[in-house]
């Protein structure tokens, strides 16, 4: 039997010796690979941590010790190990388990993470409570390199390394986030690594020191001192940390022996490990970023490389504004490390020089964009929704209290299916439409899509393009409307039932509108609200119905019951869209159906709503 299937808990490694833990690393590999082939989700990231997830497991005492993983997307070995093997087929899948830590889970998931540069400050507050405890546990953050980009991480060091808690932060180095790592961090670290980093120190800092003779004195006297100026552990160390490495990360044996090391060590540790993506699948670690979130695959061919004839969003937004840069050479693109989920790929090669990939860094993207503004250029800053709500407060602040203009281009807004909670884009519509000076569209198709991003670029000032994962409906070039401010369009006349739909999801009312002699309208714009068309259609309407792909409360359904009581309108008033809770993962038609958004559960709505007429 393989050791795989013996292993139920944490407490099972404690039984194997050095050789079989470096075969369970083996199994675990292949499993994983089988394993996400059939449902799909992330490989790269967690093919690199297998013999990290196994060595932290085996020298320490989860639960009683808490691993905090951030981002959580390489948690597949650490679900495997704590019980959750014969439950991985059922991963993001509708009632399975989810692609990422999750407290209700498993007492072994520690802290419930999707988005990035949590874990230290999180593994923090735990190590804190160990010392008012006096208890002797260990509270362990395992971050990846490209996390260290955003300033919530850097917020939790300079916190922990002013405390003597016991707490590991644990740099997992594989010189690859989701996309390309960038910044000077990352430079950093990237040097270190190649083996070049002293020699090359030595050269810059020769010509550097050469207009200070008395210092490159120092430095060439002082061997030890010019060491600790280029070597990583200086930075942590200012921090506070005592700093141990860069280690193989897929070495176990020198793994096991470090950490064991660290595990009695007071106050709070730094571990550099050095890791591969796609560690141990050749295709994956020769293009770790295309296998870093994916479908279902043959293991033996890699990914089908065959395209659909059918765009999706992202790809209209990515043809766009390649063509858009062409026309307009102050048009600039700024992402927060998803270059290519966002679409900018293409971009990228093409504009090298008007292109930022500011790392994980949503806050500073925002200002920083504002800035680019100020000074003569529009930039468009492409950003999942799910993301977009860690830069709330700039875009406030310091982007429309002052009105600058630019263009937000808003991917996966609305349901995305497998990734799940964290993931999902439920509340832009309704964080947006309530800050002055923003323009809010919602395209409906792939047309619609082109020209809402043609209208927010030229417009002079704040807009917002938000569209979903997946495909675009297309349509016929005599069926375009011309896009209006604030100005909705009327795709069906019909009787009694008017219904509003808001983006993609007005594709699911067509039949139910021509089955049901409903009015149908496509209102493209959240903010401006077409007042017009809505006071017109209520007065020969019995019902009034608003369909969306965003949180009911405060969303688009929420704007149009305000146009209503401001003008004094009494008309009954449905509201479908997501319910007041988190939603959960499972493929993008089931979420909806469990949202109530699938073309049946709608018309069952609108049907009860009529008899209450």
């Amino acid at each position: 039997m393989s050791i795989i299937e013996n292993i139920k808990s944490p407490k099972d490694l404690k039984k194997l010796s050095r050789d079989e833990l470096k075969n369970l690393c083996g199994e675990i590999r292949h499993f994983i690979i089988e394993s996400v082939s059939e449902t799909g989700g992330h490989l790269s990231s967690n093919l690199g941590v297998i013999e990290l997830t196994v060595a932290l497991h085996f020298v320490f005492d989860a639960p009683n010790d808490k691993l905090v993983w951030d981002v959580g997307h390489q948690t597949y070995a650490h679900k495997i190990i704590t019980g959750r093997k014969n439950q991985m087929r059922t991963l993001r899948q509708k009632n399975g388990i989810s692609g990422f830590p999750r407290r209700s889970e498993s007492v072994y998931d520690e802290f419930g993470t999707g988005h990035s540069s949590t874990s230290i400050s999180a593994a923090l507050g735990m190590a804190e409570s160990f010392k008012k405890n006096k208890s002797k546990s260990k509270a362990i953050a395992i971050i990846g390199d490209g996390a260290l980009t955003a300033g919530m991480a850097f917020e939790g060091l300079n916190h922990a390394g002013s405390t003597e808690n016991n707490i590991l932060i644990i740099l997992n180095d594989n010189d690859m986030s989701i996309s390309n790592n960038v910044g000077a961090l990352n430079n950093y670290l990237t040097k270190l690594l190649s083996g070049k980093l002293y020699e090359g120190i030595k050269k810059s800092g020769k010509k550097v020191f050469s207009k200070l003779p008395p210092v490159l004195e120092l430095a060439r006297k002082t061997e030890e001192h010019m060491k600790g100026m280029v070597i990583p552990g200086t930075l942590f160390e200012e921090f506070g940390f005592n700093y141990l490495g860069p280690i193989d990360g897929h070495d176990l044996d020198v793994l096991i022996d470090t950490l064991s090391n660290i595990k009695y060590l007071e106050g709070p540790q730094f571990l550099h490990v050095a890791t591969k993506k796609g560690y141990g699948y050749k295709p994956a670690e020769n293009n770790p970023n295309q296998y870093h979130g994916i479908g279902k695959f043959d293991p033996e061919l890699g990914l089908d490389q065959k395209k659909s004839t059918h765009l999706t969003y992202t790809e209209i937004f990515s043809n766009w504004i390649v063509k858009a840069a062409k026309i307009h050479s102050k048009l600039c693109a700024i992402t927060p490390a998803m270059s290519d989920g966002s679409g900018l790929t293409k971009f990228a090669k093409k504009y090298p020089s008007r292109f930022y990939d500011v790392g994980i860094a949503e806050q500073h993207a925002l200002t920083f964009a504002a800035g680019l503004s100020l000074s003569g250029f529009k930039p468009v800053v492409a950003i999942y929704s799910t993301f977009f709500q860690r830069a709330y407060d700039q875009l406030i602040h310091d982007i429309a209290l002052q009105n600058i203009p630019m263009l937000f281009a808003i991917d996966r807004a609305g349901i995305v299916g497998a990734d799940g909670a964290t993931h999902s884009g439920s509340f832009d519509i309704s964080f947006l439409r309530c800050i002055p000076n923003i323009i809010l569209m919602t395209p409906s198709n792939e047309s619609e899509c082109t020209q809402m991003l043609n209208f927010g670029y030229q417009y002079k000032g704040i807009c917002a393009v938000r569209y979903p994962r997946g495909f675009a409906a297309s349509l016929e070039k005599k069926q375009l409307k011309k896009l209006s401010l604030g100005k909705a369009i009327t795709l069906r006349d019909g009787k009694k039932i008017c219904i509003l739909g808001f983006g993609p999801i007005i594709n699911e009312c067509i039949k139910i509108a021509e089955k049901m002699n409903a009015t149908l309208i496509d209102m493209r714009f959240v903010k401006p609200m077409d007042e017009e068309i809505i006071e017109q259609k209520s007065k020969n309407h019995d019902l009034i119905v608003t369909i969306e792909e965003n949180s009911i409360m405060g969303g688009a359904g929420s704007a149009v019951n305000e146009v209503l009581a401001k003008k004094n309108i009494t008309k009954k008033l449905l509201i479908i869209g997501m319910p007041d809770q988190f939603v959960e993962h499972g493929s993008q038609e089931e979420v909806l159906k469990a949202c109530g958004l699938d073309a049946l559960s709608i018309e069952s709505k609108i049907v009860n709503a009529m008899r209450k007429c």
